[in-house]
């Protein structure tokens, strides 16, 4: 474990309440990792039954990835967030979905938050064709804009063919070219590898959930929502990217700070999401953190997070965010999934540990 002195690192915190970010952790017993660092000094850098090296199914932890890719897209002029998703994907525009633009689908407000059912989304993630057809069949609940609802698995996929149609080059080759090569990660995938199979990590949680995410197959196929495989310190590397104002540590710049600012505008404060069924604070594609309206509602960030904390959380499992306010990074992976209330209480409750560590 990671936790110098506060006399020797030029960071202020705690150590003894990072200790106990960590005891935390420990008692848990699940598999994890738990990477935390503040002013670009690692504070914490921690393995639990795994080495380092191990590789983690984030959920939708990973969704931030597909995120910067589309604004770093955008920027670019390729993609123009305001327009349809039947632009760039004609078919797309079937059963009344002609009117939801790029930017609705970032902001989880395409109007509808499956392609028929969670179920059938999870089962059909596997095979790119197979959900880009649902997606097609699908017709939205709500209209669009009018309201957050949670896309938990079609978000990446319809971000990710407008992306493939806008540019003409496979998904995993625009994320590896535009993202991961010029972070300079080397443990970071998007479909995990034949050659990597052995350093992946199975999830522990309910069997059904087990015997679809453990699958070979599951942990290969390019899933832009949940799909990515990846360690608690080339999370952080992305993290500190963009805190650094979307400037990657050798100087080389992925986004501008200007179009990073615009995407974590909060584009819903309070409102309650129709699929998760609490208030999250969306942006456009980040999960934000800072005080929650209902009493009963828990940040997997932490009741003191500030509202400028941004990052995602993976189905109560992984979770990852960066605190501007604080200059820090959080990364948090573990294996298992029991009960939801309780593994987001624990996410909370090791985040407010750390920020404890590390006040403002």
């Amino acid at each position: 474990m990671t936790i110098p002195s506060s006399d020797r690192s030029p960071t202020r915190f705690d150590p003894a309440a990072l200790r106990h970010a960590v005891d935390l952790v420990r008692a848990r017993g699940a598999t994890a990792q738990l990477v935390v660092r503040r002013h670009g000094v690692t504070v914490v850098d921690r393995s639990f039954g795994c080495e380092p090296t191990a590789l983690f199914w984030t959920f939708s932890a990973g969704k931030p990835y597909t995120v910067v890719l589309i604004h770093a897209l955008a920027e670019s002029g390729v993609i123009d967030l305001d327009a349809p998703v039947a632009r760039y994907w004609p078919e797309f525009a079937a059963n009344g979905k002609e009117a939801i633009t790029v930017r609705h689908v970032l902001r989880h407000r395409s109007g509808f938050a499956t392609a028929g059912s969670a179920v059938g989304d999870a089962l059909a993630m596997t095979g790119w064709s197979r959900t880009l057809r649902r997606i097609e069949r699908a017709r939205p609940t709500w209209p669009p804009g009018s309201a957050p609802a949670y896309q938990f698995v079609i978000f990446g996929f319809i971000l990710g063919e407008v992306a493939r149609r806008a540019t003409g080059i496979p998904l995993p080759e625009l994320m590896s070219s535009l993202l991961l090569g010029p972070l300079g990660v080397h443990d970071t995938y998007l479909g995990l590898p034949d050659d990597q199979w052995l350093r992946h990590v199975p999830l522990s949680a309910p069997r059904p959930v087990r015997a679809v995410v453990n699958r070979r197959a599951t942990r290969a196929a390019i899933i832009p929502s949940a799909g990515f495989s990846t360690t608690a310190r080339d999370v952080t590397v992305f993290y500190e990217m963009l805190l650094n104002g979307g400037v990657t540590a050798d100087g080389r710049r992925i986004l501008s700070s200007a179009a990073l600012q615009a995407a974590l505008v909060p584009s819903s404060e309070g409102r309650i999401d129709r699929f998760a069924h609490s208030p999250i604070r969306w942006s456009e594609g980040f999960q934000l953190g800072g005080p929650r309206h209902l009493p009963e509602s828990i940040s997997p960030m932490g009741s003191r997070s500030s509202p400028r904390t941004f990052g995602h959380n993976g189905s109560n499992c992984c979770i990852a965010w960066a605190d501007p306010d604080r200059d820090l990074v959080f990364s948090y992976l573990t294996n298992r999934i029991t009960r939801q209330r309780d593994d987001l209480a624990h996410l909370a409750e090791v985040a407010d540990a750390v920020l404890d560590a590390c006040p403002e």
